[in-house]
């Protein structure tokens, strides 16, 4: 199966099971993001919720996507308030469903999955509005490189790992730079703050300058 298969498939058990990936990164969002209040944000990768009803708190309207038709199901299906809604997308085609400048992009755990950056950050700069901010949160290359990417049981007992491409932090910047943000904050974050080991998470925060 696809990604986008096999996240409809995995929708179902997602929220069931522990996936420290998934709720370290949920912290890292809340840890990173300004203070404040947004106008017009984008939550790219939205699954089953996770952040949503969180950055709902911050933003006037709210757009909240995801490749997936069964993740945005559950998402939908939590109580949600008028100025939320959303949109099932593939985000690395023209985003027609944007229907103002963005002030605030987030991106949680959907990079991996897709093989071109310069495609997202080039969608990315034309979305956001100048001075608006870009927030990235993934899986750290260094526990790629240890052989970890997105995996899930599946119902007749094996385990189904999705297709991931490993993207190095310096891809991440690089192809920031070439598409006019510069990089306010690169953070990595750690299972327990256990920083002797192997970071879980890096995360970024881009402001759009041109």
């Amino acid at each position: 199966m696809n990604v986008q298969q096999a996240y409809n498939t995995w929708a179902s058990s997602y929220d069931m099971v522990r996936n420290l990936t998934r709720d370290l990164e949920a912290q890292v969002l809340r840890a990173v993001l300004p203070p404040g209040s947004y106008a017009e944000v984008v939550e790219l990768g939205c699954g089953t919720g996770k952040n949503t009803a969180w950055l709902a708190q911050r933003a006037h309207r709210l757009t909240a996507v995801d490749f997936s038709s069964e993740m945005l199901a559950r998402a939908q299906a939590a109580p949600q308030p008028p100025h939320v809604r959303f949109q099932q997308a593939d985000i690395t085609q023209p985003w027609f469903w944007l229907t103002a400048p963005a002030d605030l992009l987030t991106c949680s755990l959907i990079l991996e999955h897709i093989q071109r950056l310069d495609v997202v950050f080039a969608l990315a700069q034309m979305a956001l509005r100048p001075g608006g901010l870009f927030y990235i949160g993934e899986l750290h290359p260094f526990k790629q490189y240890q052989g970890s990417k997105a995996r899930f049981d599946t119902a007749e007992g094996g385990v189904f790992e999705l297709e991931c491409y490993v993207h190095h932090i310096s891809d991440f910047t690089e192809s920031a730079r070439r598409h006019g943000f510069s990089c306010q904050r690169l953070q990595e974050w750690f299972d327990d703050e256990h920083r002797a080991g192997t970071p879980r998470i890096v995360s970024f925060l881009f402001r759009r300058e041109k």
